[in-house]
Parts: C-alpha cells; structure tokens; sequence
C-alpha cells in the first residue's frame, strides 16, 4: 500500500511493525486461539518495543504520539496476520481516557503498565437490554456514605477480562439536581468482590475471549472514578474513549482485508488452470481484486484524516470522521476477505491457507464496536440533519 502521506517517521514505524507482524505470522495467531491461549509473547515483545503505548504520554512511560501511530501498529500486526484486539480496548480507549481525564495518581498507577504491556485493561460498555443504545445503560454507581461508591449492574461481549487487570467500567450516577442519570466510568480491579465473569461460548475462534459481568454491589474507592470531580464529565470521557475505539477498529479490518488480499494476490499470480497464463490474468479475477484494493486504500485514508483531527483535538470532526471510517474499513474488509476467498476456490477454506477463519472475523468488524446501521444513523442526523428515528 502506498505511503506517501505519511511522515518518514510513521513509514519506519510501518516498516518495523510489519518486520515483528512477519516474524509471528497468521499460523502463531490461529494455533493460539485453538488452544485457547493468548498471544502473550507477541504482546510482551510489542511492548518491549514500545509499540502498545506509541499513542500514550511520553512522561508515563509511552511514546507520545496519538492514534495516527498506534492505528499503524494494529493494521501491519493484521496485514501480518496477528492482530492483537486489546490494542483496540487497552491503551486506545482505557489508556486514552485514563491519559486525557485521569488524576495524577490515576496515571501514574496505570500509564506506565499500558505502555509496556505490563498491565492490561478491558472496556465494559454494552449490556444485555441496552444493546447500542448507552442511554439505557443500567449499570449504576450510588455513594456508599463513606466517600467511595457502590457499583451494581451487567456487561455482556466484553474482551479479554480474564487477561486484564481491571475493567474501565461505563455506570451512571444520578445528577443532584436534576434527579436524571449520567453516565460515569469506573476502574474496577478484577478481584474487587462482587465482580465476577462467566465466559461467553462464542462460535468464533479468537484469541481473545468475550465474557459476561456482573458487579453486585461491588465497593470501590473514590479513586477508582476517573478524574477529580468527574461526575459531571462522563460523557465527554465517554466519547474520548468511543472515537479511538471506531479508529482502531477501523484499523483492524484494513489489516484483515490487507493479508487477505495479499494471499489472494500471491496465488493468483501462480495458479494455473488453463494452458498458458495464471488465473490472474482474467480480468474475472484481476478486477474484483484490483477493487478490494482501492476500498482499501479509501477506507484508510479516512482513518488517517479521523486520527488526525483527534489527535490534533477536534473531538467533533473526528466523531464523525471516525464512524465514517469504521464502516468503510468493514465494509472493505468483509469483500476483500469474501474475493480472497473466491479467488482460491476450495482452497481457500483449507487450513493451509488460513482465509477461513477470517470469513467470520470479517463479519464482525460489521457489527463491532458499533454497527454499520448505527453508523448509517450517526450520519444520517448528524452530518445530514435529517431527524432522528429512533
């Protein structure tokens, strides 16, 4: 894929991603997750390298750039076929809100441990009846008398909590004065009593597991509220975490689409069925690939202008920047990995292959974080002004 606007320092960022991505490859990813295991050591080894924590503040242990780079590191660790999702979850989105609305003592316990992988940190935002809907969230959080707060509620789908250390838990408060609910986030340990996990029995295979919580009155410090008088400020912290969140996932399926291009590419160019020139010289071949290729190529220059606004603060442009983003990359993804798949014919649902699995993958990139419906929405009313149906 071209490169060329991109700084000399984001190309040599690509490059040595991509270098650690080839040394891993899809067969470490798809041998852990029918073990069930995670990519620890490709983590471990990221975070050695200081690419986990590329996007959060240098004074904490990170490399202090933004979305622009840690969206890099995810696409050439997915082009390589290893992605890792907590990327997603941990230092995009808990590492962000932790960096921008933290204490002190919030960044100091935390930023450091995100940066090198030392410490991992889930999101919990979707419930059981709330779906996309984070104005129905029940999870609520009430004063215990004693300065600290009282947590209760359910998330479902929500990664990598067996791995993670804590859970940046989305709850509401009730406002004082107006009686209503607004929501607030929470940094609730993995041991805190009351919050228990059951692993949820997906038909996916995926390194990273999604399970349901339940917090029963679960007892938290003051502390574990980000920011200092935050109350009033969950929202905004709410949408500093979703927008990294859209980028990142953005990235994710333009890295699956790309290694699953580039395995439709290679074969193409070898495999030959007639006498004389392989399958990839019939243009039925050559233009559906050749297509996957620019949807591509679109859909990352979107997420280049959405991490670009936000890292450059324009929360408003990068909301909208960042949805369109997310759905173009899904949508590309999903072709991309359906042609790459076409293209090899039975081949490409062998194991040796390693395009499969990604068919179901794919799909998910259409409906997580958010769905293209969702999104579809968010534009409708926000960019188009028409009103709202829901």
């Amino acid at each position: 894929m071209s490169t060329v606007l991109e700084t000399e320092e984001h190309q040599a960022l690509r490059a040595a991603v991509a270098a650690l991505g080839k040394r891993f490859g899809r067969d470490y990813s798809t041998d852990l997750a029918r073990k069930g295991e995670h990519p620890r050591e490709l983590w471990s080894e990221a975070g050695k390298l200081g690419y986990l924590g590329v996007n959060l503040p240098e004074e904490y242990g990170g490399g202090g750039g933004g979305m622009a780079e840690l969206s890099i590191v995810l696409e050439e660790l997915g082009a390589a076929g290893s992605p890792l999702l907590m990327l997603v979850v941990s230092p995009a989105i808990c590492g962000t809100v932790i960096a921008r609305f933290g204490t002190e003592e919030q960044k100091r316990a935390w930023l450091p441990g995100l940066s090198d992988g030392s410490l991992t940190m889930s999101f919990g935002i979707t419930e059981p009846d709330a779906g996309s809907n984070s104005h129905r969230i029940t999870t609520t959080a009430r004063r215990d008398g004693e300065g600290g707060w009282i947590l209760s509620g359910r998330k479902v789908f929500i990664s990598g909590v067996d791995i993670s250390d804590a859970t940046l838990i989305v709850g509401r408060t009730e406002d004082a004065k107006s009686g209503r609910l607004k929501p607030c986030l929470f940094i609730v340990p993995r041991d805190a009593p009351g919050f228990t996990r059951t692993r949820i029995d997906m038909e996916l295979h995926a390194a990273e597991k999604q399970f349901e919580l339940v917090l029963d009155d679960v007892r938290l410090p003051a502390g574990a509220l980000v920011g200092e008088d935050s109350e009033d400020a969950g929202l905004l912290q709410l949408f500093a975490g979703l927008n990294p969140e859209r980028i990142m996932g953005a990235a994710f399926s333009i890295g699956m689409g790309r290694y699953a291009l580039e395995r439709a590419v290679d074969y193409a160019k070898t495999r030959t069925v007639w006498k004389g020139a392989p399958i990839g010289a019939h243009q039925a071949i050559a233009h559906p690939l050749a297509q996957a290729h620019i949807e591509l190529e679109l859909a990352r220059l979107m997420m280049q202008k959405a991490a670009r606004l936000y890292d450059e603060g324009d929360d408003i442009g990068a909301g909208e920047a960042a949805n369109m983003a997310k759905y173009a990359a899904a949508e590309a993804c999903v072709r991309a990995v359906d042609q790459a798949v076409h293209t090899l014919g039975g081949n490409g649902l062998t194991r040796e292959y390693g395009l499969a699995s990604l068919v179901t993958a794919a799909r998910v990139s259409r409906i997580a974080p958010v769905s293209r419906e969702m999104i579809l929405n968010y534009v409708s009313h926000q960019t188009l002004g028409l009103p709202k149906s829901y």
